[in-house]
């Protein structure tokens, strides 16, 4: 099928990469734009890609400063403060999908989709690596009559940087949001202070110690399996796999409490395990969603809505795909 160009805006670090290399991998012919304020940068990023190109983003002009210029989607690989992408996105009655922001900062994002739901699909693409939790937990929660508690305890490698534009969101989160969003017994509280602490032990069993995140993954999940516990907890150590003498790789655990299909007790563990890192598993989440919403998939595009990663993605493709880079979805022991 004909496409028009998809924008990424930021495309010319880590996440972006990954993203057009997964694009790439599956959908050769889809044409990219390597949006960004430095136009050597962003052209030196689309020239590594290959049949990409880089343009020049202005994020103060309503047309980006792309003039007439066609685009069939929009992502944001930074904090967009100010909306531009997704103005953009709306005018032009095309897919928007952003990764960036905190679970506090979604108001904007919201209102502006309330004032013309139907302009466009837009995604608050803002879970742990953009769906790859969510899809991989609910895939998991297909075993459970009930869930009554969750449990995500993510592991970043210390090498594992994702580059400078990831370390400045972070940075940002970290410093507006210390406490972190949990369900607890049914209703939604802050953790912060001693009761943000948490341990976990890792795929290889050594205990980590981490903090409370206010992920949207909590709140994305309690409402989808209608859990009463719900808690998300990160950390930075030592990945399982560079422990073991071998290059770092990210890892979630996911642990799940409830009934099983019986009404049996049932408790799981299982990781969701990426080789090469953050950067390539969030890449993949986010290629296969805009997949999804352009109906590169052989589907009918997504209409206009307001969607989480979860909601547009199919867990066993998406499993699928995991498995194709060496990532995985492991079972653990209790």
């Amino acid at each position: 099928m004909s496409l028009d160009p998809i924008l990424l805006m930021g495309g010319s670090g880590a996440i972006g990469h990954h993203t057009a290399r997964a694009l790439r991998a599956a959908h050769p012919e889809v044409p990219l734009l390597i949006g960004g304020r430095d136009l050597a940068k962003a052209q030196r990023a689309a020239d590594h890609i290959g049949g990409a190109q880089g343009v020049a983003i202005d994020s103060n002009a309503d047309d980006l400063g792309l003039g007439d210029r066609p685009v069939s989607a929009v992502v944001v690989f930074y904090m967009d403060h100010a909306l531009a992408g997704l103005r953009f996105a709306q005018k032009r009655g095309v897919p928007h999908l952003s990764i960036s922001s905190g679970v506090f900062e979604i108001a904007p994002e919201i209102a502006t989709y309330m004032h013309t739901p139907d302009a466009s699909p837009i995604v608050l693409g803002y879970e742990w690596m953009a769906g790859a939790t969510t899809v991989a937990t609910l895939s998991v929660a297909r075993a459970f009559g009930r869930v009554q508690d969750i449990r995500i305890n993510a592991l970043v490698d210390e090498q594992d940087t994702g580059g400078p534009t990831v370390a400045t969101d972070f940075e940002h989160l970290n410093k507006m949001l210390p406490a972190a969003l949990t369900r607890r017994d049914g209703v939604f509280v802050w953790r912060e202070g001693e009761d943000s602490k948490a341990r976990f032990h890792s795929v290889d069993g050594t205990e980590i110690e981490a903090t409370g995140f206010s992920s949207i993954d909590v709140v994305g999940l309690a409402a989808a399996t209608g859990a009463a516990n719900v808690q998300f907890n990160l950390a930075t150590a030592v990945s399982s796999t560079r422990r073991q003498g071998r290059p770092m790789s990210t890892e979630i655990i996911i642990e799940l409490v409830g009934e099983d299909l019986q009404g049996e007790p049932l408790h799981t563990r299982h990781a969701v395990i990426h080789p090469a890192g953050a950067a390539p598993l969030t890449g993949l989440s986010v290629a296969m969603t805009l997949e999804r919403l352009l109906g590169l998939d052989g589907q009918p595009p997504t209409p206009p809505g307001l969607y989480f990663p979860y909601q547009l993605l199919d867990a066993a493709m998406y499993l699928e795909r995991l498995k194709e880079e060496g990532g995985e979805l492991r079972k653990l022991q209790g």
